[in-house]
């Protein structure tokens, strides 16, 4: 399959999503918290070409690293601006899944208060990601008017600079610099078995879902495209997929 020429014409279409939940992944219980997500999920990881798979990393390498080294005044301004702005740690380490379900700390700036509780997060991910009642209809959108969010927290959110953190992971080769954004355990826990597959690829700090329809899609027309990324991966969809989200970010478009 010939990777897309026009992003904005991935296709959208979504497969059945009559599947049960998956089994052994942990499903949300009325007695109490969900359980854990069990480490690591045996997810297959995707055949990548020996060439692509060496142009990637050379690319991530080079741009991870450089980006650092040309963005650390930014970068400091930035630790600086959230440590005046509020009380607590710098950076934000969250465990997320990576390639084949494994788990790695994701870096970003805190954008929240230090006390911020999850749980207003999982239980949002759950309403929109839970069947019945349209709900899976509903575009994947952050929580409107969070007051855990700070001020700073804000501009870096709508500016995407919060995400620059994720640079070390890139290094590290947790992530690259595209793929499918990596997801929290829980939101794992509400996978249908085809939504799995998103994980049998590297975890991006961008996509074709964030650059053609994020905050538009419903989270199965999203994984819908991250999984034409799985299938269409090529050095060339990568670049353009990159150019578009520098794009997009310097029009100050939210995705």
């Amino acid at each position: 399959m010939n990777p897309p020429k026009d992003l904005s014409q991935a296709t959208v279409s979504v497969e059945p999503s009559d599947a049960s939940p998956i089994m052994g992944v942990g499903t949300p219980s009325a007695s109490g918290p969900m359980p854990p997500v069990p480490q690591p999920l045996d997810v297959p990881v995707a055949h990548t070409r020996s060439g692509y798979r060496i142009a990637k990393r050379a690319l991530d390498l080079t741009a991870s690293s450089v980006g650092l080294v040309l963005l650390s005044p930014l970068l400091a301004g930035i630790a600086a601006a959230v440590r005046i702005d509020s009380p607590g740690p710098v950076l934000f380490r969250q465990e997320r899944l990576g390639l084949g379900g494994r788990p790695f700390a994701c870096f970003k700036f805190r954008t929240m208060i230090s006390s911020a509780d999850e749980g207003q997060h999982q239980r949002h991910v759950s309403r929109l990601m839970k069947h019945g009642d349209g709900a899976r209809e509903r575009a994947w959108i952050p929580i409107e008017g969070d007051e855990r969010v700070t001020n700073v927290g804000r501009f870096l959110r709508r500016s995407h600079l919060d995400e620059l953190p994720q640079l070390l992971n890139i290094v590290k080769g947790d992530m690259s610099l595209v793929g499918p954004r990596p997801p929290i355990p829980y939101e794992v826990e509400l996978y249908e078995p085809w939504h799995l597959r998103r994980l049998s690829v590297l975890p991006g700090l961008t996509g074709l879902w964030q650059v053609v329809g994020w905050g538009r899609l419903s989270f199965d027309e999203g994984v819908k495209l991250d999984l034409d990324y799985v299938e269409q991966r090529s050095f060339g969809l990568d670049v353009r997929i990159i150019l578009r989200t520098l794009w997009q970010i310097l029009r100050g478009r939210q995705f």
